[in-house]
């Protein structure tokens, strides 16, 4: 539980940390674009994309292995997508062929790709919850959906429910790995067995994970209605967001990235 990364804050006096929150959002949702510009077998744009991660990591003073350990919590679902395309694609010159199932140069690629761009991905925005606090994540985004209040859309609340919801991702992580412990030091087995049995050996575990969470929720929607909480009505912030030239930086840094990917994509095409 612990290397789950996503969703905690790490402090720091860094470059990073002091952006304005809502230039670092946009920044991550371009570094997301770049990823998926990058096309099939064309993996010099993910290296330019894993340069990009490098080097942001570098300006936030975040050591970089509490950024891979992001990975971590999203092994299982990347690796099921890299063996579904190793042994369900069937173009390509085969290497291998059992039973029903084909191995092909071209599913090793996919494989390959689809592993890198989930991973880089998760590392990007394991970077943008690492140096952004949940409070200025929720600013940032409800001052981007700004205008959609002209259409009567809850952005305040919307905002608000991203912001407890990445604020209570250390803590149920924590309450997880607490209940796993008191559940193994009275004799419970999580990883003897096979898959279906592990699965049922969770059960004692999700339910009293479930009934603390609407705990939880019961007592922080009391503690908002005791201190008279009315949403975005005549509702102040104590800081003010203000751009700086470290915003202009990173978004020249990005547009590099964007611009650097799609020219990667047109010199492979020019050299094939």
């Amino acid at each position: 539980m612990k290397d789950v990364t996503f969703g905690q804050y790490y402090p720091a006096k860094s470059f990073v940390h002091n952006m304005d929150a809502r230039i670092k959002i946009l920044i991550a949702i371009a570094y997301i674009v770049a990823v998926f510009l990058v096309k099939p077998f064309h993996f010099l744009g993910f290296l330019a994309c894993f340069v990009f991660v490098l080097i942001a990591t570098a300006f936030a003073r975040v050591p970089f292995g509490r950024v891979l350990k992001s990975i971590k919590g999203i092994l299982f679902f990347v690796i099921f997508s890299a063996v579904l395309q190793i042994f369900f694609n069937q173009g390509g010159t085969e290497l291998v062929s059992w039973w029903i199932f084909r191995i092909t140069d071209e599913g090793l690629y996919n494989a390959g790709f689809i592993f890198l761009r989930i991973a880089l991905i998760v590392l990007g925005a394991s970077l943008l919850t690492l140096t952004t606090a949940p409070v200025e994540i929720a600013d940032g985004i409800e001052s981007l959906l700004y205008p959609l209040k002209w259409i009567k859309f809850p952005v305040h609340e919307f905002a608000l429910i991203m912001s407890i919801a990445l604020r209570f991702i250390p803590t149920l992580l924590e309450e997880t790995d607490r209940i796993i412990k008191a559940q193994k030091s009275r004799g419970a087995d999580f990883e003897s067995g096979n898959v279906f049995k592990r699965a049922k050996a969770l059960i004692p575990v999700l339910i009293p994970l479930l009934i603390g969470s609407f705990r939880r929720a019961e007592e922080l929607a009391d503690a908002m209605d005791a201190r008279c909480y009315a949403g975005s009505k005549n509702r102040t912030r104590y800081k003010k967001m203000k751009m700086s030239y470290r915003d202009l930086i990173g978004v020249l840094f990005i547009a590099g990235l964007i611009t650097g990917v799609v020219l990667l994509n047109g010199f492979y095409i020019f050299m094939v």
